[in-house]
């Protein structure tokens, strides 16, 4: 059965979204299938990393939760357009981009028992490693639900006082709830000026919990705006060996 992993941030412009499609590539350029899903209902944006045109869009997410389609119909392969060969595969299941799709999902919501059952169904029938979850930032609902069906809760943030203030709440529920059994936490575009090994120890005494990276920030990741995937794009490049470590230690 698939491993469920929950990709979450407190707040938003942190990378969550960037980092899920890099380590979804990582993880198929070692020869694994891998399942994405965008819960991002209210502001979609993965569908650009993966170069898939609004167009393209056949089935979404938002269908299958209004019970429009089954959870099969909403997957797209989008290995080929990777921009690079890999080994492995990517399904992506994408939100919808319609302005109508996303009034009414900020109006009604949706039920996350029917995203549960959908994960559940997948990681059962398709014969993925992983299903990676790039979730809703924030505390709402649906993140709780997604929480509930994850086995590793990663926490993405930046070394912000408002990003460590979230992070900290969202450490604490999890613990609380006692869910998911894993919890980690990556820090994302960190100044190459800072000391990464103390950063690294104080987030771990801070959140009481493993820091898996410490992630640097890079021109030449702000540079593709989002054009590429930067993994591929730059398969050497240390925050490539880095996001490997990531992807790699999410698997495990």
């Amino acid at each position: 059965m698939a491993k469920i992993v929950s990709i979450h941030s407190f707040r938003r412009g942190t990378g969550k979204s960037i980092m899920t499609a890099n380590i979804a590539a990582l993880l198929a350029a070692e020869g694994r299938r891998v399942i994405v899903l965008d819960t991002n209902l209210e502001s979609p944006s993965l569908h650009i990393l993966f170069h898939l045109n609004e167009n393209e869009i056949t089935h979404s997410l938002n269908q299958y939760l209004w019970g429009q389609c089954s959870i099969r119909e909403t997957i797209h392969d989008v290995t080929h357009r990777l921009g690079a060969e890999v080994s492995g595969q990517v399904f992506f299941i994408p939100a919808s981009t319609d302005i109508n799709d996303i009034k009414r999902i900020i109006k009604e919501g949706y039920d996350a028992g029917i995203l549960n059952y959908g994960c559940y169904e997948l990681a059962d029938k398709l014969d993925a490693d992983i299903i990676l979850i790039d979730t809703h930032a924030g505390l709402n609902a649906e993140t709780l639900a997604s929480l509930s069906i994850a086995h590793v809760l990663t926490i993405i943030l930046r070394l912000d006082k408002q990003d460590y203030q979230g992070t900290g709440v969202m450490v604490d529920l999890a613990r609380k709830i006692d869910m998911p059994p894993q919890r980690l936490v990556v820090a994302n575009e960190v100044p190459a000026s800072y000391n990464f090994d103390l950063v690294k120890t104080a987030l771990e005494k801070t959140f009481d919990c493993e820091v898996v990276a410490v992630l640097p920030h890079s021109d030449k990741m702000m540079a593709l705006a989002s054009n590429h995937i930067f993994a591929l794009t730059y398969p050497h490049h240390p925050l490539t060996e880095k996001l490997r470590h990531v992807a790699n230690r999410l698997l495990a």
